[in-house]
């Protein structure tokens, strides 16, 4: 809960803004509390930091549980990695805090450890989907997860730049784009519905 709340504040206020006592606001506690568990805002980042490494696997077991296609699952693990982020604002005090993440080398390895959490994700989706005929024979499974996740991250940057429509939506249409050429279908595959 409280670091749930800590992910929140970070979108709403940024790395300036998110300190122990909005935090504490945020979940009803003082922020004694919170100074008691965490020591300092720096632990609370770096515990958001280890639970975000956590989540990262379990989001893609959850994802795959609920759709009956491997590349359903990756359209949703793919849509609700933007869950959070609802305005290019949110996406802009994201972005800052990964940029604080990749300069303090506690913090950077945490991110790695999603970044690589993530992934292995994607790795797994596209295989699975190729031993099922999802993908077209012969699909280069890493080299296509590579792109995946890199389509990605650069789908919440053009978003918050051009602002049109919401980024699940970008996510959902950058994947589609970079999935087309493997499809087994000339008219490509209805991800929605998998």
């Amino acid at each position: 809960m409280i670091l749930r709340a800590a992910a929140q504040v970070m979108g709403r206020l940024g790395p300036t803004g998110l300190t122990l006592a909005a935090v504490a606001r945020e979940v009803g506690l003082v922020p004694a509390t919170l100074v008691q568990r965490f020591g300092s805002k720096r632990g609370l980042l770096v515990a958001l930091a280890d639970q975000s490494a956590k989540e990262a696997s379990e989001r893609a077991g959850r994802a795959r549980e609920a759709h009956a296609s491997a590349l359903g699952a990756l359209a949703a693990l793919t849509v609700e990695s933007a869950a959070a982020v609802a305005t290019p604002e949110t996406f802009a005090n994201h972005l800052a805090f990964l940029c604080l993440d990749l300069t303090d080398p506690q913090l950077y390895e945490h991110a790695l450890a999603v970044h690589r959490a993530q992934g292995r994700a994607i790795e797994d989706l596209l295989a699975e989907a190729a031993a099922a005929g999802e993908l077209r024979a012969g699909t280069e499974v890493e080299a296509l997860a590579r792109t995946v996740q890199a389509i990605t991250a650069g789908a919440g940057l053009t978003w918050a730049l051009e602002r049109q429509g919401t980024l699940a939506q970008r996510l959902r249409q950058q994947l589609d784009i970079v999935l087309s050429p493997h499809l087994p279908h000339p008219h490509g595959h209805d991800l929605e519905a998998s």
